[in-house]
């Protein structure tokens, strides 16, 4: 078995003959040039830059420096990233003019339910498994991106949105139908907070839709914590104050467990574990799909290599803060997939247990209700082998020796 992109339908060539074309005639749209991206934000705010995160600039230029050095993009792909960076700076703003405006404004978040681990290791499933619960929040994409858009809607003017979403078809289930079979996602599917991340553009979620090498590796060495605080300050605009507790979801998480604690105290951090054969070559494919969709020169080799050390960097820093954190700043709970899988039930039993929570009446009937309205592998299976991606299992197995704990 080898990994191969997946084949474009007529609809996604035609796309990206498109944007080729349309390079030629507006090449502004298709700069990596942080000055380009700049006119772009200011011509959709204010022309200031007072709102910005600090270190803004230095964090757009690493951006797009490492897209244009290492990313391979093609014409959209090109198009999307300097778009990604438009819409993040342009969010800081709308963001700081929302809380500005929003007298009803306060940062009293009850201590949120934080699901973290490695690349395909259930959060996913568990995070929207939790999601049903009415006692529970757990954002949406358009809570992620557009914040400032939703905050303060009623539930009537919310649906209206919603749906309006729900009518329009996903441009990336058009573009890479395969991505669904991965990682489904829609309007209404709860997404990871990864979206909302980096509004200084210091975010991990970056290299999973791109390649980025110099950037992963300067990011690695910044403070996300800047980051992190203007996340909690999105939830607090989006906080309806009605007693419900954010549940939120991102392996990305487990590279800032620093960073995650220290913005909300309190939290009860789950962190799922899974073989880590799996976990990397999991990953592998589906970083491998995503950047499919914006590069026509994807090595499953090289996105192997890479999953593998990132996956590392991750996994050490995880296991370094546990064995240092104090237990009063937050709660660990350590999750199995495998037991996830066998038993979700006794795994809410014991997450809602770590949250002081009274799990929902009929918890098996909650958990089938969730099998009905999403079954697994509704998309198709996704099959993956470690060595699609250049990886050796015994090899992986030694090198993570040190960083999976055993939860027999």
């Amino acid at each position: 078995m080898t990994w191969i992109p997946p084949e474009r339908t007529a609809d996604a060539a035609a796309i990206h003959a498109a944007a080729d074309a349309d390079r030629r005639t507006n090449p502004e749209l298709y700069s990596l040039d942080p000055d380009d991206v700049l006119t772009r934000v200011l011509e959709r705010t204010d022309g200031s830059t007072e709102a910005f995160l600090p270190g803004w600039r230095d964090g757009l230029e690493q951006f797009l420096g490492s897209l244009a050095e290492d990313g391979r993009l093609n014409a959209l792909g090109a198009r999307t990233m300097s778009e990604q960076a438009t819409a993040k700076l342009v969010s800081a703003h709308r963001v700081a003019r929302a809380i500005e405006a929003d007298a009803t404004y306060a940062d009293d978040l009850i201590p949120p339910i934080v699901i973290v681990g490695g690349w395909r290791t259930g959060t996913t499933f568990l995070f929207r498994l939790m999601a049903r619960d009415p006692r529970l929040r757990a954002p949406l994409p358009v809570d992620l991106t557009r914040p400032w858009r939703v905050a303060g809607l009623d539930a009537a003017a919310r649906e209206e949105l919603l749906s309006r979403m729900d009518a329009a078809p996903s441009p990336l289930h058009v573009l890479n139908p395969d991505l669904r079979r991965v990682h489904d996602h829609g309007p209404r599917l709860p997404e990871e907070c990864v979206l909302a991340l980096g509004a200084d553009l210091r975010s991990w979620g970056f290299s999973s839709t791109a390649r980025l090498e110099s950037y992963s590796r300067w990011l690695a060495q910044q403070d996300l914590g800047p980051s992190y605080r203007e996340y909690r300050r999105v939830l607090a605009l989006l906080d309806d104050h009605d007693g419900r507790r954010f549940v939120l979801k991102s392996p990305a998480h487990l590279a800032e467990p620093g960073a995650l604690v220290d913005t909300f105290p309190g939290a009860v951090v789950v962190n799922l574990h899974r073989d880590v054969v799996e976990t990397v070559a999991s990953g592998a494919s589906l970083f491998s799909v995503f950047r499919s969709t914006y590069s026509d020169e994807v090595d499953p080799f090289d996105v192997g290599r890479f999953q593998t050390d990132q996956t590392e960097l991750w996994m050490r820093r995880a296991v370094e803060h546990r064995s240092a954190h104090d237990p009063a700043t937050a709660t660990f709970v350590d999750l199995a997939y495998r037991d996830l899988v066998a038993s979700p039930v006794e795994a809410l039993r014991t997450v809602y247990r770590a949250a002081g929570m009274d799990p929902p009446d009929d918890l098996p009937g909650f958990v089938e209700a969730h099998h009905r309205a999403s079954p697994r592998n509704e998309h198709g299976a996704h099959r993956y082998a470690p060595e699609d991606f250049g990886l050796d299992p015994a090899e992986l197995r030694e090198r993570f020796a040190d960083l999976v704990p055993s939860l027999d």
